[in-house]
Formats: structure tokens, sequence, C-alpha cells
């Protein structure tokens, strides 16, 4: 059976994982393991962390999209978004449908997964389901990653750093990658 933490243990964690930047994530992984939380109860407080944005970031959205029916500038922006995310999402057989929405939770945050869900047409528990599951899909990654590192280095502050550098670095290369490779596609070498 796994030990449960001390209320004021998990309520640390919770706030480091409520934090809306990615830097709670490996600091909150750390003070679990400091205070001999299981990664599990780790895992469970993160998902607790999204299920409160669920509730908070809910009622912003639905007031933006009321707001974007007065707007006709909003609207337009709604509307553009919709139409972005349908093109990406509805055609399973090119762009993997469901999964496609989990990446966006994935690589951007659950509250954008959450927009593209809604786009797409899921309502609140499917839609926040699949950001959710998104979410935890990174969560998961960075936590093994931090408990890694700081095995090795032995240092939560240097690890922090690394992750954070790769949290940033990472997809900013991977864009870069893709925009070479698009730009080589389009005008490929003569020879």
């Amino acid at each position: 059976m796994i030990p449960l933490p001390s209320l004021a243990n998990a309520w640390d964690i919770l706030l480091l994982f409520i934090i809306p930047i990615g830097g709670g994530i490996p600091s909150g992984v750390l003070l679990a393991r400091n205070r001999s939380i299981a990664w599990p109860v780790t895992a469970v407080l993160y998902l607790i962390s999204d299920l409160i944005l669920a509730c908070v970031f809910e009622p912003i959205l639905l007031a933006t999209l009321a707001a974007g029916k007065k707007s006709p500038r909003l609207g337009r922006m709604g509307e553009a978004f919709k139409k972005a995310i349908q093109k990406t999402t509805h055609r399973p057989e090119k762009s993997g449908g469901v999964f496609s929405l989990i990446l966006i939770a994935f690589g951007v945050d659950p509250m954008t997964g959450r927009a593209a869900t809604l786009a797409a047409g899921h309502g609140f528990v499917t839609g926040w389901a699949l950001s959710i599951l998104g979410d935890m899909l990174y969560f998961a990654i960075l936590m093994a990653s931090t408990l890694w590192l700081d095995g090795i280095l032995g240092d939560g502050t240097r690890t922090t750093l690394i992750i954070l550098a790769g949290m940033t670095l990472i997809p900013w290369a991977i864009r870069k990658a893709r925009e070479k490779r698009r730009r080589q596609n389009i005008n490929p070498p003569r020879v």
C-alpha cells in the first residue's frame, strides 16, 4: 500500500503543479521525492491540478466564446481557430483524429487542447478528458526525465534548470528542423 502524504506536503506540491508554466512540474516532482511521496501519488496530485484547471478555465473559455458572438473581430478569430482545428482533426485517415487532439494538449498545454477539443465539437467531459490525457502523458515524460536526471546529477537546482531548458529548446529545435525540411521540399536542390 502506498502511504499518503500529509495534507501540508500534498498542498505544497499541488501549488507547484498549479503554476501555469512548465517549471512547476520538475520542482513539484523533486519536492515530492524529497518528502518521500511515491510517484503514483505525485501523478494523482498533478491530475488534481489538471481538474482544478478544467474548472477554472472552462468558464473563461465559454465567456470568450460568448464575447465572440458580440465582437466581430473576436468572432472571426474563433472561427479561424475552429476551421484550423477541423482541418487537422476531422479526417482521421490523414491527421489522427482524436489522437491529434491529445497531441495538441501534449505539445502545447491543456488549455489549448481544450480549446481544440471544443472547436472539434467535444463537450466538457470528453474535451477535458482528451486534454488531460495529453497533459498527463507530458507530465509522465517530464517526471521520469526529472527523476532520472536528478539521480545522475544529485542536484535539484541544476536538474530543474536543465529540464526547463530542454522544455524550451527541444520544441524549438524540432520546429526549426521541420521548417528546414518543409523549405527543402518546396525548393528541392537543383542537380
